[in-house]
């Protein structure tokens, strides 16, 4: 009965952590296509705005993170950095600078989509037509499947 347990024990750790694995893993293996230094570099240089995503925010952990610069000029969103791979990232512009799960849910509602996010090694997305930065202080990258905060970054033009 012993040798029965242990076997149906260790199973089911074995199964647990393959599909942990596959969780963090399925991500990488089908994000999207790879953008160029110099598409970023064309953002970054006509752009009104830029910032800094860091991995120690307030909610961001060993799993959900990111780190690097991003910029903003009238069309693009372009980061050039890293992310800690997951599922369902999106890209929101927000009125205030937050650092925690509960400061975005109160005002996510205010929040702009710009986009879902298909690579952790940097990514351009492009801005919804007609939109006023003026009105955004901070850029936040979401889970929306877990509603896991990544990490955050100021605006500075």
């Amino acid at each position: 009965m012993s040798r029965l347990l242990v076997l149906s024990f260790t199973h089911v750790v074995v199964f647990l952590m393959g599909l942990a694995l596959g969780i963090y893993l399925l991500p990488v293996l089908t994000q999207g296509e790879a953008v160029s230094s110099e598409h970023i570099a064309q953002v970054e240089t006509s752009a009104q705005y830029s910032g800094v995503f860091d991995r120690n925010r307030i909610d961001s952990d060993a799993l959900h993170w990111g780190e690097g610069e991003f910029f903003i000029n009238d069309n693009e969103f372009a980061f050039r950095g890293e992310l800690a791979p997951g599922p369902d990232y999106k890209l929101y512009l927000i009125p205030k600078y937050v650092e925690t799960e509960d400061e975005f849910m109160a005002m996510k509602a205010q929040a702009l989509h710009v986009g879902a996010i298909d690579r952790f090694d940097g990514f351009t997305l492009s801005l919804p037509p007609g939109v006023d930065l003026s009105q955004y202080e901070a850029a936040i990258i979401w889970c929306e499947r877990f509603s896991q905060f990544i990490t955050s970054g100021h605006l500075k033009s």
